[in-house]
Parts: C-alpha cells; sequence; structure tokens
C-alpha cells in the first residue's frame, strides 16, 4: 500500500542534491529511484513511503550542515537508523529526506570506572556490549533486533527487550545526548552524572519518535555483568495458566531479569524450523531468567520452583550450560522468523497491560482474533505485560489486511480497556496514530502536539507521526491506508 507523497511545495530535488554532495560527499546522497526505494519503509511494512532524496551524514556537523539547507528549502526530514523499527517511525510520510544515520558508527569511549559508554547513534545496540564487555560491563537494553539496531533507533522508540523488567528499557541507560534540533542548532541534553538539577531534557526526548530533533551522540549507563544467571524453560497446559504463574512470581517479590512466553501455535513453528526438542503438546512456553550474585540467584530459584510446583506446569527445567540457555532463548528470539512458515507477512502489535491483567488479556485477545477470522500468534514480554500478538495474513490480499487493521485495533482498544496503554517499545510511529485518543484527551494531545511545534515550528522534523493529525501533510497527501482507517471510525 504505497503512500502517496505529494508536498505543499515543490523542490527539485536533483538540484538540492548537489548542496548536500557538497557536505557528505558524491557517494552519500542518493536520489535515483532505484536507490530511494530501499528507504521506502521500515519493518512495519503495511505502509511505505520512498523518500525523494536519501542523505547519509558521516558526523555530528554534516547532520547539522545537512538539517539547516532542510530548514532554507522548506525540505521535511526523517531521521533513519538501521530500519528495524516496527511502526513505521523511519518512513517518510510527507516525503522529502531520510536522513540515515548509519555511517556514524565510532564508540568514542569507553570508561569503566564511570561506567560509561560515549557513542555516535549509528553503533548498533549489541556492539557498545560487546566494547563494554573486557571491563566485565554491558548495556542492558536489548531489543531483539539488537543486532542490527542502533542508539539513535533506541533512544527514539524507547526501546526495550527481554531484560527490561528488572533493568528498564533505554531512557534508563542514557545520561546525555548531543542533538541536532530541527532548527539545525546543535544543543547537549542531560550530562554524564547520575543526578541533574534541571529539566529532564532526556526523558522527554527518549521516546519521542524523532519529531523532535536528531541524537547524534550519547553518553549511556553501563551496569556490570552479572556473577550468575540461570535460565528456566517451563511448559503449561493453557496459555492463561503461564500468565497466572508470571503474575504470581511478580506478586511473591521476585523480579527475574526476563520472563519471556510464546504460545503452542510459535513453539511448533519454531520447532519445525529448528528442531530443538520443543513439547509441542505444550499450550505455552515460558522462559524465565534470573541473574545477581550467587546467594540471591539461589533464594530466588527456590521461590520460582515452590510458585511453578503449585501451578498448572506441565514441567520444567534449568538450562544446565551457555549452550542450553542459548537454545532456550532461540525459542524466544526466532519466534518471529518462524512464524513466516505459517503466513507470509505478520503484523505485530505491542500493547501493554498490567500483569494482574495478563490471563484476561490472552482470552481477549483470542476473541478478537476468531471474531475477525485471523491467525493470532501470541510472544509476550510477560513479566511486564508487554505483549507482541502477531496477525497473520497476506499482505496482497486485501481484504485479509483490512480485517488484520480491524483487529488490530480492536486489540489496542482491549489493552487500554484493561489498565494498559497503546505501546511498550514499538512506539507509535504511524501505526497507531489514530489509537492515541483510546488513552489520551484532547488536552493530553494539545499539550503534545505544543511540544512538537516549541521544538519544531516548521513541522519538518519527522512529520506525520504519533499525533493524529492526518492534515500535517496535507489533506491530497494523505496516505491511503490512513483514510482506509478513517473510514472505518477507527
Amino acid at each position: 500500500m504505497n503512500i502517496l507523497n505529494k508536498q505543499k511545495q515543490k523542490h527539485n530535488y536533483q538540484k538540492i542534491a548537489y548542496k548536500f554532495k557538497s557536505i557528505v560527499g558524491e557517494d552519500n546522497v542518493l536520489w535515483q529511484p532505484i536507490d530511494r526505494a530501499l528507504y521506502g519503509c521500515d519493518a512495519e511494512t503495511l505502509d511505505s513511503a520512498i523518500p525523494d532524496l536519501v542523505v547519509l551524514p558521516g558526523n555530528t556537523q554534516q547532520v547539522q550542515d545537512v538539517v539547516r539547507i532542510a530548514n532554507e528549502y522548506g525540505i521535511p526530514f526523517t531521521a533513519r537508523g538501521a530500519g528495524t523499527g516496527l511502526s513505521g517511525g523511519a518512513t517518510t510520510v510527507c516525503g522529502g529526506m531520510s536522513l540515515v544515520l548509519t555511517r556514524m558508527t565510532k564508540i568514542i569511549d569507553i570508561d569503566p570506572e564511570s561506567r560509561i559508554a560515549v557513542v555516535e547513534t549509528g553503533v548498533t545496540n549489541s556492539s557498545v556490549s560487546q566494547a563494554a564487555a573486557k571491563y566485565n560491563l554491558c548495556f542492558a537494553p536489548d531489543p531483539s533486533s539488537q543486532l542490527a539496531s542502533t542508539i539513535g533507533g533506541n533512544i527514539a522508540e524507547n526501546a526495550g527487550g527481554p531484560h527490561t523488567l528488572k533493568y528498564g528499557t533505554t531512557v534508563d541507560h542514557v545520561l546525555s545526548m548531543k542533538v541536532v534540533l530541527p532548527d539545525g542548532n546543535i544543543t547537549q541534553l542531560g550530562s554524564n552524572h547520575l543526578s541533574h538539577f534541571d529539566f529532564d531534557w532526556v526523558s522527554l526526548f527518549t521516546g519521542s519518535e524523532g519529531t523532535l530533533g536528531i541524537a547524534t551522540e550519547a553518553i549511556l549507563k553501563l551496569i556490570p555483568l552479572p556473577e550468575l544467571t540461570e535460565t528456566a524453560l517451563v511448559y503449561f497446559s493453557t496459555l492463561e495458566s503461564g500468565g497466572e504463574a508470571v503474575t504470581k512470581i511478580i506478586a511473591s517479590g521476585v523480579i527475574p531479569c526476563a520472563m519471556e512466553m510464546i504460545d503452542q501455535l510459535t513453539l511448533n513453528a519454531v520447532e519445525d524450523a529448528f528442531s530443538l526438542g520443543l513439547n509441542r503438546e505444550a499450550a505455552a512456553l515460558l522462559i524465565i531468567e534470573i541473574d545477581g550474585n550467587k546467594l540471591s540467584v539461589q533464594q530466588e530459584k527456590n521461590q520460582i520452583e515452590e510458585i511453578l510446583n503449585s501451578s498448572d506446569t506441565l514441567s520444567y527445567s534449568w538450562a544446565k550450560s551457555a549452550y542450553d540457555r542459548a537454545q532456550m532463548w532461540k525459542a524466544r528470539k526466532a519466534a518471529f522468523g518462524a512464524l513466516g512458515r505459517i503466513a507470509p507477512h505478520a503484523y505485530v502489535l505491542d500493547g501493554v497491560v498490567p500483569v494482574s491483567q495478563l490471563a484476561n488479556a490472552i482470552k481477549g485477545i483470542k476473541t478478537i482474533g476468531d471474531k475477525y477470522s485471523v491467525i493470532v500468534a501470541n510472544i509476550f514480554h510477560a513479566g511486564d505485560g508487554n505483549l507482541h500478538p502477531a496477525l497473520l495474513y497476506n499482505q496482497n490480499n486485501e481484504e485479509q489486511a483490512q480485517r488484520v487493521l480491524k483487529a488490530s485495533y480492536e486489540i489496542l482498544k482491549l489493552c487500554v480497556d484493561l489498565g494498559g496503554v497503546l505501546s511498550g517499545e514499538h512506539g507509535i510511529g504511524i501505526e497507531k496514530t489514530l489509537a492515541m485518543p483510546f488513552l489520551f484527551s484532547d488536552t493530553d494531545l494539545m499539550v503534545m502536539e505544543s511540544i512538537k511545534k516549541a521544538f519544531d515550528p516548521q513541522l519538518i522534523c519527522n512529520p506525520g507521526k504519533i499525533l493524529p493529525s492526518p492534515g500535517i501533510c496535507g489533506e491530497s497527501g494523505m496516505r491511503p491506508l490512513l483514510r482506509h482507517k478513517l473510514s472505518m471510525g477507527c
């Protein structure tokens, strides 16, 4: 479903490209159609919009110079990292420029005494931990895409991952960042100290999805690697009983570093793909991981076993080696890819509910899937209630796509009705803009819009994202999918 890229003002991008080439070099400005097409979407593939040109700066100064030219011509621009986002945040819905930061890959410094890393935001998430490992440190956030996803994207979406439960999301691990503002000025948000005494600009900026500026460098907090890690693989006879066990573990006071669940449909897809020896008869598989010093880990392990023994558990086992642990995690990490054996496309949501409502959410999602005759595979960050129902379908079948969209909005509404929120880590992007009123009042949205305008009065910095303002690119430029959603009354 291609998005129309009609703008109020037309530009001769071929001519403007020469200005950008003088800043970033001939090879780092792409304006041929075949090159630009590669940047038409992120991992949320329901929507696509080919940028008018693609610019790849190599440092903060080049980003500033490029943004200043964009301001001069009124060109919309959207920062982009590895394109692993799942809400369309890196999609140029209003045309203009895709500003790609993947050349900015320097790890400037690792300071083991202060436990910080200073990096450019084009570095990958996992490379930071790899660089810190020799000091027995790591960068805690671990999105499933961490081998490819960049720190800039992590900041934009406030990325999480399986270990969010204990260690928090990206915002908990960013001390400071250098930001190119939408007008081309550079500012420093935060400091390299854990305490600050001014407005918490870092928290405001982290999770703003690239709508308030472009982070080009960041000072990240590192944490010590744990003394001991224990990982369990648990099977349940029903999905609901798995959710109830998760609730009991959290209520007991034990905070595992991760609790990840997949349903039977996903389990069998993974087993078909990788032959891990999983129990195909189980309705749910739960991975529980605890870490820390040896004494605390053993105490928590004993508590967890008591809960599992009193729950509707089919069986459980603890990893005996690093290889066992890796195989257990493969069942979760490879889950989304394995679903390709069932259907060619998956529309992955990430609503959040209170852990106490996990069982009710599971039941509600099944009811909605049945209502719209949509196959739903359930993958959860179960410990913090972050749900990833994957709606399986064929994107080329318009009737199927419409049913998937309707089901997705009902699932998001269900999450809010159960006391949850619209997104745990993927962001709002273009995917959930029309769901924002489920959670926020008109006043709430007006305040958000005023913050956006304060940072970006020209509305050219990643326009068309987060806020339900379909006219931002001009009515004639409204995305066909967005028109479809509006006609559904979403």
